[in-house]
């Protein structure tokens, strides 16, 4: 009997590959949206140079000094297990590392390529030990991986700069091989809930080219979610899009309840490691991470880790202290979802059940004043802290009392509770 349901599960899978129709189960995607906040970590050999990862290469290094650049890649500092803690410790729920960036390096050992950290004298699985870090701490395990590769010779483009250069014929057939082989290794050696990928904007890379690897990856494991970046189309989803989610990079997603939006975004400038890189104030931070999850997104929050492998201590008391404000006002980002009000410059409003939690950003007057909210009627409203909030309304709206000072600087979050479900009103325009 096990072996008849085998054979049909197998006639069942391989009939959807052929049409195109296995796609990430929507509970899958649902439970990854509700984490709402990432760790996204930069991270490689050329943090020794502190240019930027893969960008540098042919730029600011030369490429020869970049390729090299893992005979000494020894970042003796790293410790998974702080680096998870880092993000827990944020009330970060999911944690993305650039196993392979488009400088072709991987931070595992591959059976399929050399250029791997266990040919540097660090040697040690990288990913590997941050799987099981965050296996250990309760930390979701996501891993980023590139569609480009400027090291592999079966790739036609060596120098994005200038493609001219070093131009080679490449042979995609060979590349894609590769990369399933690669892929199939981090998904069933290191269970990566999700995979984030980029670099489909070059020629290179097709739609088609695409939508064979996503199904590849569902034949693989169909519950791993993919970003949107797998395929040519990275501003929607559905139609010939391919992806579960969109990737807004380096700016805040608008207010979308139809589609599945993350939003990366990094601490300080550079994605990867740099000294002295200007970092991000608290109120920056905190802002940020509210007003995507006021839009209905995710915040994947980047951190690049130093050469020797230690996250740098100020970037991580600013996680910590993002951290502090989630412990107290978590309730308004965990699990919820987006609106019904668009946010705005004094405040984005998310919901769960009959609570809307609106969050203040800045006291502009004594009174907030937001829209009605229509067949719906506010029984109670309060700091999240447990104080009374004074409330009134009119035809225009209503007219929320504030203190002179309002109980966090960065954002204070009040709850109005209704008589219906928050989440059966239509988005309103502020």
């Amino acid at each position: 009997m096990k072996r008849k349901v085998g054979l049909i599960t197998a006639f069942l899978l391989s009939t959807c590959l052929t049409f195109g129709q296995l796609k990430t189960p929507k509970a899958a995607v649902d439970e990854f949206m509700d984490k709402r906040f990432g760790m996204f970590i930069h991270f490689g050999p050329v943090t020794q140079r502190g240019t930027e990862i893969g960008w540098s290469r042919n730029d600011q290094v030369s490429e020869d000094d970049y390729d090299n650049l893992y005979k000494e890649f020894n970042p003796t500092l790293f410790n998974a297990d702080a680096w998870v803690k880092a993000a827990k410790d944020a009330g970060m729920k999911y944690l993305v590392i650039t196993a392979k960036h488009h400088d072709g390096f991987l931070l595992w050992p591959s059976a399929f390529s050399d250029y791997n950290v266990s040919k540097s004298p660090f040697k040690r699985d990288i990913v590997g030990e941050l799987a099981r870090a965050c296996k250990s701490q309760g930390m979701t395990f996501c891993i980023y991986c590139t569609v480009l590769d400027w090291h592999d010779k079966d790739y036609p483009i060596d120098n994005p700069h200038h493609p001219e250069i070093n131009a080679r014929p490449g042979d995609m057939t060979a590349f894609k091989t590769r990369m399933k082989n690669e892929l199939k290794e981090v998904i069933t050696k290191y269970h990566p809930f999700m995979l984030w990928f980029d670099g489909y904007w070059e020629k290179p890379w097709t739609q088609a080219d695409g939508k064979e690897i996503y199904e590849y990856i569902k034949s693989v494991n169909v519950n791993v979610v993919v970003n949107n970046r797998l395929g040519k189309i990275s501003d929607k989803l559905g139609g010939d899009a391919v992806g579960d989610f969109l990737t807004p990079e380096q700016t805040i997603g608008k207010l979308n309840m139809d589609e599945a939006w993350e939003s990366c975004i990094t601490i300080c400038n550079q994605w990867a490691w740099k000294p002295n890189d200007q970092m991000k104030s608290l109120k920056q931070c905190i802002q940020t991470l509210v007003t995507s999850a006021s839009g209905n997104g995710n915040l994947l929050f980047n951190v690049g880790p130093a050469m020797d492998g230690h996250m740098e201590a100020r970037q991580v008391a600013r996680l910590k202290e993002m951290g502090t404000w989630l412990k107290q006002n978590g309730e308004a980002i965990y699990g919820t979802k987006g609106g019904p009000y668009v946010p705005t410059a004094e405040y984005g409003a998310t919901r769960s059940g009959n609570k809307i939690y609106i969050n203040v950003f800045q006291r502009k007057d004594s009174t907030l004043d937001i829209p009605l909210l229509p067949n719906a009627k506010v029984l109670k409203s309060y700091f999240l802290n447990g104080n009374v909030v004074a409330m009134k309304s009119d035809s225009k709206g209503y007219h929320i009392e504030l203190p002179a000072t309002l109980p966090d600087e960065n954002c204070s979050v009040i709850v109005l509770e209704l008589d219906v479900n928050a989440l059966d009103i239509p988005v309103i325009k502020s």
